[in-house]
């Protein structure tokens, strides 16, 4: 009788896991799903950073139109990752969602290249009265842009968790042997996370150093080869272990259920809900419009309601990180500053113009690890208990210091045009202003403390205030935010543009920047980010405490209604139980 329920047990078990045990995934498969990841990073990573001195010297495209162009981009690869997140979880499984994804982004990186290669895919090179780029020219580069786009979209939000499905987790929270197998499954795990992580970071490194470099020295056709070469490779090494993998099966989305919950309370709006009975499980009072959606038979569960609830509550919050996105994604006009200030690290040594943002991950790097590994434990030992900052402080500490980075990115800009006019350089957008490109360092370390502040509280805000079913939408609605601040950069840039250039003025965008006034453009972002951490404030004031309780205290693992909880730690969403 012992062995029969013991038998049951194990069947159901392995029914659960959905999974032939010893027969597919594992540890096998991890140097093939980092692989992927890692090259895929180097090479998209790679083809940014410069891109906006490509469409400017190659398209005869004006600095405005350049910089939109990369807007819309940023915004575009922001937004498949929800599609692809989607699709991945209701119709095709993350094996054919990061294949299909890694196809396309090696054909959109292709043509990119070809566009260097063939001189008929873009303008006549020239210095004076250029021709503009045809509709067939741009054409090529938009669709090499888009195919690009829906193949990270494939990619960015299948990767991790494909990996994590390679590894049996069953168990996880019943066995306390330090050598059970679901223990030294869990150790395989964050093995694989970390190789995960580390191999990014070398990816990010490399792409912001060595590709820019290249793309510096040994010019376009080269420095946009190469990265179609590691995509390429991407491509290989996952497809290499087709039948290594194991291969989950799609089940419903959460965005399907929160669709259905709209769908179902539109329906029912003209029924009265004092006319039923939802029994003990009974929804909450607010928004009670959406409660209509569990009257009928086949009505939405409670639960499903709740869900919807939980997410509207947040948004307030998490619409304050749309303008966070603007202020990241000035980097375009950052690079157009190096390039005419002095780069000389050493006298035969210049550092890139597009490897400047190397300082922004270094910072939010270097403040992570001081932030967990020496602050913490130094306040928690002089309180003699477990210490760490509510999320919507450290939310709001971030806005602050994108403040404070839009501010210092004005104050140089300015001093960067009067070194330039004072030296006769006012219509030569090409001479190199004697002062150092390395006055530019503390904007982009205060905009990568700002990153890390903001990015990974707000992460943590949404999984610990979303319940448990819902992790999947908490780690994607901060590519939604990114997408919409892609959007709205463009929308202040192209309103900048058409006021300061009437009457035939020179705008503060202009083609030549010292003629320009981009100090002035950065002090508008400071005066709109002030503003917006003015709304942050009332948004979280309106919210009321975090699960976590108070503005000090210990990050709780536990959601508002006791649910337990997966905190993503980094823009990658890694999850720690």
């Amino acid at each position: 009788m012992e062995n029969k329920e013991y038998d049951d047990t194990t069947t159901m078990e392995n029914q659960q896991l959905n999974r032939p045990k010893n027969k597919a995934g594992g540890i096998k498969t991890m140097p093939f799903i980092i692989a992927n990841e890692a090259l895929s990073t180097v090479a998209s990573i790679g083809l940014m950073p410069n891109m906006v001195l490509y469409l400017i010297g190659s398209y005869n495209l004006s600095t405005a139109k350049a910089t939109n162009i990369l807007f819309y981009q940023s915004a575009a690869n922001n937004f498949f990752p929800l599609i692809g997140a989607f699709l991945s979880d209701s119709y095709i499984g993350r094996f054919l969602s990061i294949g299909f994804g890694s196809i396309f982004t090696f054909l959109g990186m292709l043509l990119i290249w070809l566009t260097a290669m063939i001189p008929q895919a873009r303008p006549p090179h020239c210095e004076n009265n250029c021709k503009s780029a045809t509709p067939a020219q741009l054409g090529l580069l938009f669709s090499a842009f888009g195919i690009m786009a829906i193949g990270l979209g494939g990619i960015k939000p299948c990767s991790l968790a494909f990996g994590a499905d390679q590894f049996d987790k069953r168990g996880s929270d019943a066995d306390d042997d330090d050598d059970s197998p679901s223990n030294n499954n869990q150790r395989v795990l964050e093995t694989f996370f970390t190789w995960y992580y580390a191999s990014t970071a070398v990816s990010v490194i490399i792409a912001f150093t060595g590709i820019v470099y290249i793309q510096d020295h040994a010019g376009w056709k080269i420095g946009f080869g190469i990265p179609a070469i590691f995509m390429f490779f991407a491509c290989l090494f996952f497809f290499l272990a087709s039948s290594l993998y194991y291969k989950e099966k799609p089940t419903t989305s959460i965005f399907s259920s929160l669709a259905r919950v709209v769908v179902k309370s539109y329906k029912n709006r003209n029924l009265q809900i004092s006319d039923y009975n939802f029994g003990k499980d009974k929804p909450t009072n607010k928004l009670r419009c959406l409660n209509k959606a569990c009257i009928s038979k086949d009505g939405c569960t409670v639960e499903q309601v709740e869900n919807l609830k939980s997410l509207i509550r947040i948004m307030p919050i998490w619409s304050a990180g749309i303008m966070v996105s603007i202020t990241l994604s000035q980097g375009s006009f950052q690079v157009l500053q190096a390039r005419s200030m002095d780069r000389h690290i050493t006298k035969n040594f210049i550092f890139p113009s597009g490897s400047f943002a190397m300082f922004t991950i270094a910072s939010a790097i270097l403040w992570l690890g001081t932030y967990d590994r020496i602050i913490i434990p130094f306040v928690s030992k002089i309180k003699g208990k477990p210490f760490t900052l509510n999320p919507k402080i450290r939310m709001g500490l971030g806005l602050f210091f994108s403040i404070l980075a839009m501010c210092n990115s004005a104050i140089v800009e300015h001093f960067r045009r009067r070194r330039a006019i004072d030296h006769g350089y006012l219509n030569n957008p090409k001479a190199i202003v004697p002062m150092s490109a390395m006055w530019l360092v503390p904007q982009h370390c205060l905009v990568g403390i700002s990153e890390a502040l903001f990015a990974v509280a707000c992460n943590e805000f949404f999984y610990t205030e979303l319940p448990k079913t819902m992790s999947s939408i908490a780690g994607a609605i901060g590519g939604l935010a990114g997408a919409i601040g892609g959007l709205m950069a463009s929308s202040i840039l192209n309103t900048v543009t058409t006021v300061n250039k009437r009457n035939g003025k020179v705008g503060w965008i202009a083609d030549n920047i010292n003629q320009g006034h981009f100090e002035s453009y950065y002090w508008l972002l400071a005066m709109l980010s002030c503003f917006n951490l003015l709304y942050f404030m009332i948004c979280s004031w309106f919210y009321g405490p975090c699960s976590s309780g108070g503005m000090f205290g210990t990050t709780s693992s536990k959601g508002p209604k006791g649910d337990e909880k997966i905190i993503a730690v980094n823009e990658q969403d890694l999850l720690v139980k």
